[in-house]
C-alpha cells in the first residue's frame, strides 16, 4: 500500500457516516439527476443512465452537499448544484475514454465499449448542455460563471493532457498544470459554490477554494498512484493503464529522475510508444526509486493544506466530515 489509513479523532466520521449524514440530500441530488437525464431520444437516455448509474463515489456532488451544511446554507440551490458538477464530471469520463480508448472503468465496460465513441461523445456534449440548462435554473449568475469557467478549464487540461503523451520530458510542474485543470479545478468549483450560495464572505469563499483545490489534487495523485500499486478489481480499471496510453503520471517522473540509465531509457522507450511490454519492469523501477512513497508524500501534502483551509470554518458534524473526505482521499485503494 502507498499510504497507511489516518487515525480518525474520537469526533471524526468515517466515510460511509459522511455518505450517511448527506443521504437525505444525496437522494434528492440522485432524483434530479434521472429527471434531468429524460429524453426523447432513446439513446441519449439509455447511455446517459449507463454512465450515471454505473458505481463511482459521488465525491464531487458530496462535497457540493456537505460544504453548503458546514457554511450554515439553509436552502436547497446545493441540490442543482451538485448534479451540475455530477454531471459535468460525467461528460468528462464519457470524454476521456474515448480519447484513451478505454474499455474498463469502475468494475465494467466502458460506455464507448458498449455503445460506440460516436454515441458517448455526443451523449456527453448533452450532459455538459444540460447541465448549462440547469445553472441557469440556479438563478445565481456568479455561480454560472464559476461553473462555466470550470468546464473550460477542464476541456483545456484534457487538450494539455493529450500534448503530454508519450512525451517523456514532461516535468512535475506540467504535470500537476495538467491534474489542478483537469481534476482539482471540478473540486475546487464545487466548494466555492457551496460558500456563493451561503452567502458567506471572500475570506470564507477562497478558504473553500483552497480546500477543494487541494482535495482534488490529493485524489488525482493517489489515482495516478494506484495505477501502478492496486489490484484491477480494486482499481475497477486495468492496472497500467496510464502507461499503455503514454500518459508520464508523477510515479513515472519520479522514478526516471532516481533510477539508472538503462532503467530511464527503459521508461522513456514505454512513454513514447505505449503498451505494457515492459510493466513488471517498470514497475519494479517505481518501486525501488520509491516513487509511490513520494507521490503518497506529495498526496498527503495537498490533504493537509484542504484540512488546515477549514480552520476558521465553524465546527460542525458537517466540517468534520469535510476532513474526512481529505483523509479518504489518500487512504483509498480505488
Amino acid at each position: 500500500m502507498i499510504m497507511q489509513p489516518v487515525e480518525k479523532t474520537a469526533t471524526q466520521p468515517g466515510f460511509e457516516e459522511v455518505k450517511t449524514l448527506a443521504a437525505n440530500d444525496m437522494l434528492a441530488v440522485d432524483a434530479l439527476i434521472r429527471q434531468s437525464l429524460q429524453s426523447d431520444v432513446m439513446l441519449v437516455s439509455q447511455v446517459s443512465e449507463y454512465i450515471v448509474t454505473s458505481g463511482g463515489k459521488r465525491l464531487r456532488p458530496l462535497i457540493v452537499l456537505l460544504a453548503a451544511k458546514a457554511l450554515g446554507y439553509s436552502g436547497d440551490k446545493q441540490i442543482q448544484a451538485a448534479a451540475i458538477i455530477e454531471f459535468i464530471h460525467t461528460a468528462t469520463l464519457l470524454h476521456d475514454d474515448v480519447v484513451d480508448s478505454s474499455d474498463r472503468r469502475r468494475g465494467k465496460d466502458t460506455a464507448n465499449t458498449v455503445f460506440g465513441n460516436q454515441a458517448s461523445v455526443l451523449v456527453g456534449d448533452f450532459l455538459y448542455s444540460r447541465a448549462f440548462q440547469m445553472m441557469v435554473d440556479v438563478g445565481r449568475m456568479q455561480v454560472m460563471q464559476i461553473l462555466a469557467d470550470a468546464t473550460n478549464t477542464i476541456a483545456a487540461g484534457e487538450v494539455m493532457q493529450l500534448m503530454n503523451v508519450h512525451d517523456p520530458d514532461v516535468t512535475e510542474q506540467a504535470y500537476r498544470k495538467v491534474i489542478y485543470r483537469k481534476t482539482a479545478r471540478l473540486f475546487e468549483a464545487g466548494a466555492q459554490i457551496a460558500a456563493i450560495l451561503a452567502d458567506r464572505d471572500p475570506a470564507d469563499e477562497a478558504a473553500m477554494i483552497r480546500y477543494g483545490q487541494n482535495l482534488g489534487t490529493a485524489f488525482q495523485l493517489v489515482d495516478d498512484a494506484l495505477d501502478y500499486d492496486a489490484s484491477p478489481e480494486e482499481l475497477g480499471k486495468n492496472l497500467g493503464d496510464d502507461l499503455a496510453e503514454g500518459k508520464p503520471t508523477l510515479p513515472l517522473i519520479y522514478a526516471m529522475e532516481k533510477c539508472t540509465e538503462s532503467e530511464r531509457q527503459m521508461i522513456r522507450s514505454a512513454v513514447e510508444e505505449g503498451g505494457l511490454d515492459h510493466l513488471d519492469e517498470i514497475h519494479a523501477v517505481i518501486e525501488s526509486t520509491g516513487a509511490l512513497e513520494y507521490t503518497a508524500k506529495r498526496a498527503q501534502e495537498a490533504a493537509d493544506i484542504a484540512i488546515d483551509a477549514l480552520s476558521n470554518i465553524p465546527d460542525s458534524e458537517y466540517k468534520e466530515a469535510l476532513i474526512t473526505i481529505a483523509d479518504f482521499a489518500v487512504k483509498r485503494r480505488s
